[in-house]
């Protein structure tokens, strides 16, 4: 019975507290977005203008969900650019029109690449320039993308929605070393009702039951463990703490590869 108590104790401590704290403050923001209509969705100036840059551009952002689901967890997309284009194509997955039939699936060309999500500023988690390599990278991507089991589904919890999309191109597209943070719910969550894959970054090994629970072990993500679509975990290069609705804790990562 102590057993039990204890394992209850670092649950709620690990799990629970934190998430409890992210939904306290979320909703004591004032700042944040009431009406998608009227939500900020303009650049936030993270992404190089195209007019002035040549070469190809990948960039990986997350920012929070809108309105409750902002609390727990973000909202996940790919801003990419060839070179010599002078705009940029989105890459994500939208859950909006899908009960109706709609494609979850968006591949955007001219979209905003470090555009506001309804109201909440983006982080740009992962950033790739160059010539030839990275073109095609983007080719791979679109490839990728056009493959995506779920192109008619949508589900926000535990998935797939979509952080399992961006999760899904970056298994598909591993040189992109993708290390998608605790609050990306759904990157877990494994297409066609796999149990063991590679994880979002490409290395190491991730096991999942249905995005509910497994673990992932990795050098690029550390060390995460999944419960109920919740992740934990330590992140070593740099060093941190992941938690569950709050995020990275610790020393800053760099976008820049």
């Amino acid at each position: 019975m102590k057993i039990l108590l204890r394992c209850l104790l670092i649950v709620v401590l690990i799990y629970f507290l934190p998430l409890g704290y992210a939904v306290t403050a979320h909703y004591a923001d004032s700042d944040q977005a009431t009406d998608w209509r009227t939500a900020r969705r303009d650049s936030a100036g993270l992404a190089p203008d195209p007019a002035f840059t040549d070469e190809a551009v990948i960039q990986v952002y997350a920012a929070r969900a809108f309105r409750w689901r902002g609390a727990f967890g973000v909202h996940t997309w790919i801003a990419a650019k060839p070179r010599g284009a002078s705009s940029y194509t989105r890459f994500e997955v939208v859950g909006f029109g899908v009960g109706r039939g709609g494609r979850a699936v968006r591949v955007q060309a001219g979209g905003i690449a470090d555009g506001y999500w309804y109201g909440a500023e983006p982080s740009l988690l992962r950033e790739l320039r160059g010539g030839e390599e990275v073109d095609a990278l983007i080719a791979r991507l679109h490839q990728a993308a056009a493959e995506y089991p779920y192109d008619d589904q949508y589900r926000v919890w535990p998935g797939p929605n979509s952080n399992t999309f961006i999760a899904y191109l970056g298994r598909a597209v591993p040189e992109l070393r993708l290390d998608l943070p605790p609050t990306a719910i759904g990157k877990d969550y494994l297409p066609q009702g796999a149990v063991f894959a590679r994880p979002p970054s490409g290395q190491g090994m991730q096991a999942s039951l249905g995005g509910l629970l497994g673990f992932i072990v990795s050098p690029q993500e550390g060390v995460e463990l999944n419960l109920l679509g919740l992740s934990a975990g330590i992140d070593f290069h740099p060093p941190a703490i992941k938690l569950p609705g709050v995020g990275r804790v610790g020393v800053a990562e760099q976008a820049q590869h």
